[in-house]
Parts: structure tokens; C-alpha cells; sequence
């Protein structure tokens, strides 16, 4: 196995695959100093002011003369990512899946979505009552024997908010109680609260009443032992729904990266990138969002738009987000994190070009706000953060039933659904073995994209038929809602 990768041709770097020494040889390049495992060399002199190159695209520009075998990092590479651009639509690409008589075992829900769970949630609609929450889900899985099929998602927020923040708080909550993995939910309320159950209503829009149920705590006189009976009335109901077979067209997928290094754009995203071409073509569902870690690489989405009307909505959606930074006074290209640096990853265009390489060469069919569920099959992007509990809690609002979730570094992190962890390195699967789901680090060591992506797609199907993830064995399950505006 070599010791080294230059990922496209292109490239004006190359990336260790193993730490470089000085004075080894790659090629015709001697290395001029140690070189970590995961960060980038020079495979040429590089000018002071030109374009560093990696997967074909630059990732930033040269703040100094950089020699051919020379270390790339943070002390002689920046960014060239600014606050504002102008795109340019190259017109209209066709999207026409084809059909497959692959299956999985899901719920189909009345709205025709299916989800691959049967979940009931406690969703507080406000923070005061999570302990409430929390009291009544662990009393009806020990009553009930359900392990923690009825699971309490707790938050912070529901009162002295205002505006759009209260809105989005109210959103999240609705989308999560109409998930497609949702057989019941009961909302929570203490009943004083701005974000109260008569608030509540008009986002919730038409329910089946026999699933959603309401509970107002000020206006019973024992909050659990009602909120038990709740719960049992609902399980009542959610014990007879059965899973039947159903096309994996139905599947909506979400993709999401956490703690990456310098391999998640060589392994595990560009996995998910063939995982996420073979499912849309197959009129699956894949969202993607993470909008920061877009930027410098979005013209690469913009051109993959279906049409001029997604191009608009994908032009509005980045520069929405960079005006959301400035309005902030703060500057767009704040990222990488110290542990993504720690990774090899230099700039936020390194950044971005191997975050997006999750939706391969699918196309853009649509855009979604935040807390809007998905409509259309392919590829849709989604307004949000690339926090790693903001957006997990946002691709489970737009409808994904199961994320594919990959990392360099590690993170137990997970929604409360199905959050499979993939391992952009084997040592990392090694180490975290009650963290990762799927090892990609594989790929490294001479492995096919081809006979991996199916065996990723195997453990998906694997999963959607109700083998768990690990986030939901370890009981990993949370969310966390959007915040942009005042407290009281």
C-alpha cells in the first residue's frame, strides 16, 4: 500500500496516507519535513498568491512560496472564500430514475411516507417540563417491556422566545411528533408557556388524534401517572402496525459529516457519494445540508440543479447563509474546527469539496427551508448550520428515517433515528467499535468503491428491516433545535 495519495490529477498536492519523514520519496517528490498522517505535501513549487489544488478544485491560496515536497497546512495556506459571489446558471439537467425491485420492510404511514421505526415520542413544548418527559418514557418502557421504543426528546427552548426563533422551535417540534418513524407522540406542555398547546395546533395541522396526543400539566393533578396512560393508550393502537414490503424509492436518506480528517473526503464521503447516486437513481430520497460547509464548493451543486428555479433556491440558500454570518459580524470562513485541523484540513473549500462528495454526481431537485419536510425524490438541500446536534435534528425534521453520518475523528452523537456512523479510517473502527457502524477506511488499503458501496447498501436495507444502529443500542438519541434570536 502506498504511503501517499494525489486524489485527482489536477492536484498540486498530495495527501499522506501514513506520516511522511524527510527525506522519503513519493514519486518524484522528496519530502522536506515531516509530514502527519492525513495533511497535505507539495507535488510542485507552488507560488506565493497561486491556487493550491486538491480534488481537482483549489482549496485555497499560497501565503507563501512553497516548495515542491514542503508540508501544506495552516502557517502557508488560507482561504479565498468571500463574503459575496455571483453564479451563473448553466441551464437544465434531466433526472429520470429507473426502477429495481430491491425492497426493505417499512411502515407505510397514511400520508404514503414510510418509516423504518415505530416510535413513540414525549416531546416537551417546553424545557420546564423534560424531567416530566423523561419520568413518564422511562416508566412506560419498564411497564410496557419496550427497552426505549417510547423515548422523551428533551430541549431547552418553548418560552420567552420570539418572532421567527419561537416559530422555529414550534416547527421542529410538529415535524418531529409527523415523523414517518413516529407511530404516536404526546406533547407535553406545562401551560403557561409561549409555545403552549394552543400555539401548538396550527403547526401541527391535520393529526390523527389517536396518535398525537396533547397533555396540559397545569390542568391535571398527577402529570405522569396521566402521562402514562397516554402513552399506553397510544401504544394500543402503534403494537398493531406491521411492517410490509415496500420500494426502497420510499427511502429518504440524510447525510451528514462530523469530526472529519484528512481521509473523509477520500473514503467515507465519497462512499456515501456512490450510495447516493445508486439510491436516487432508484427515486430515492437523499437530502443534504450542512450549508457552511458548502461554501467554496457550491458552484459544483449549483451546476447539478435540475433547473433555473432550484438554481435560484440554491443562490438564495447560500448567500441567505453568508448574510446570516455577517449579520452576526461574524466572517463566512470561520471553519474548519481545531479537530478538523488537527485532521490535515486546512480551509473551509478543503472543507466543503469533501463534504459535498456525500451527494456524488446526483442531481438537485430541490431546496428546503428549515423544518420543511422533504416532497421530491433525488437530491435536496437543506437550510441549516453544520453543527453537529443542530443538523442531525434537522435532516430528521425534513423526513430522512435513517442519516449516514460520517467521521475521521468520532462522535457518539445521534438523532433519534437511525444515525449510522461510517469510519473514514480502520483505525478509528478499531478503536470505537461501540461507535461505528460501517468501517470505509477499508477503501485505503486497496478496497473496491464498487463492492463496498454494496455492502454499505446492504447494512442500510439491514437497518431500514429494524436491525439497530449503534446510537440507538448505546441510547445516543437527541436533538437540538435551531436558535437565532432574543431570550426574555
Amino acid at each position: 500500500m502506498d504511503k501517499a495519495i494525489i486524489i485527482n490529477p489536477r492536484d498540486n498536492v498530495g495527501v499522506a496516507l501514513f506520516e511522511l519523514n524527510k527525506g522519503e520519496t513519493f514519486g518524484n517528490v522528496e519530502i522536506l519535513s515531516n509530514i502527519p498522517e492525513k495533511h497535505k505535501f507539495a507535488l510542485t513549487d507552488i507560488a506565493k498568491g497561486e491556487n493550491v489544488i486538491k480534488y481537482g478544485y483549489p482549496i485555497g491560496i499560497a501565503t507563501t512560496h512553497i516548495k515542491k515536497g514542503d508540508h501544506i497546512h495552516t502557517h502557508n495556506l488560507k482561504t479565498a472564500i468571500t463574503a459575496s459571489e455571483e453564479y451563473l446558471f448553466k441551464g437544465e439537467k434531466s433526472y429520470s430514475p429507473k426502477g429495481t425491485d430491491i425492497t426493505f420492510m417499512g411502515y407505510l404511514r397514511k400520508n404514503g411516507k414510510v418509516g423504518i421505526r415505530n416510535r413513540i415520542f414525549i416531546i416537551p413544548t417546553v424545557g420546564c417540563a423534560n424531567n416530566a418527559a423523561k419520568i413518564i418514557a422511562e416508566k412506560a418502557n419498564k411497564e410496557l417491556n419496550l427497552g426505549s421504543d417510547v423515548l422523551a426528546l428533551t430541549h431547552p427552548y418553548g418560552c420567552s422566545q420570539l418572532g421567527d426563533d419561537a416559530s422555529n422551535t414550534a416547527k421542529c417540534i410538529a415535524a418531529l411528533c409527523k415523523h414517518p418513524n413516529v407511530g404516536g407522540a404526546l406533547l407535553l406542555s406545562l401551560g403557561c408557556e409561549n409555545n403552549n398547546l394552543q400555539v401548538m395546533k396550527p403547526y401541527l395541522g391535520e393529526y390523527d388524534t389517536d396518535r398525537i396526543k396533547l397533555l396540559n400539566m397545569q390542568e391535571c393533578d398527577d402529570e405522569i401517572e396521566e402521562g402514562l396512560e397516554i402513552i399506553k393508550s397510544i401504544y394500543n393502537i402503534t403494537k398493531e402496525d406491521k411492517r410490509t414490503p415496500q420500494p426502497i424509492s420510499k427511502l429518504t436518506v440524510g447525510f451528514k459529516c462530523g469530526g472529519s480528517d484528512g481521509f473523509s473526503g477520500i473514503t467515507a464521503n465519497p462512499l456515501c457519494g456512490k450510495i447516493c447516486d445508486k439510491l436516487t437513481s432508484y427515486g430515492a430520497t437523499a437530502i443534504l445540508t450542512e450549508v457552511p460547509e458548502m461554501f467554496g464548493a457550491e458552484t459544483i451543486l449549483m451546476d447539478r440543479t435540475v433547473n433555473e428555479d432550484i438554481f435560484n433556491k440554491t443562490v438564495r440558500m447560500i448567500n441567505g447563509f453568508k448574510n446570516y454570518f455577517t449579520e452576526h459580524n461574524q466572517v463566512v470562513y470561520e471553519n474548519p474546527s481545531p479537530g478538523n485541523k488537527d485532521g490535515g484540513i486546512t480551509t473551509l473549500e478543503e472543507k466543503s469539496l469533501g463534504c459535498i462528495t456525500k451527494g456524488g454526481t446526483s442531481i438537485v431537485t430541490d431546496v428546503l427551508n428549515l423544518y420543511e419536510p422533504c416532497k421530491k425524490s433525488g437530491v435536496s438541500l437543506l437550510w441549516g448550520p453544520g453543527n453537529d446536534m443542530v443538523s442531525t435534528t434537522n435532516l430528521a425534521c425534513a423526513d430522512a428515517v435513517i442519516i449516514l453520518f460520517t467521521t475521521g475523528r468520532g462522535n457518539p452523537l445521534g438523532a433519534p433515528i437511525p444515525t449510522l456512523k461510517i469510519s473514514t479510517n480502520t483505525a478509528l473502527s478499531q478503536k470505537k467499535k461501540s461507535w461505528i457502524d460501517f468501517d470505509a477506511g477499508t477503501l485505503l488499503e486497496n478496497g473496491s468503491f464498487e463492492e463496498t458501496t454494496e455492502k454499505l447498501l446492504s447494512t442500510i436495507i439491514d437497518m431500514s428491516n429494524g436491525k439497530k444502529a449503534l446510537n440507538e443500542i448505546n441510547n445516543y438519541e437527541e436533538i437540538a433545535i435551531f436558535k437565532d434570536g432574543v431570550t426574555l
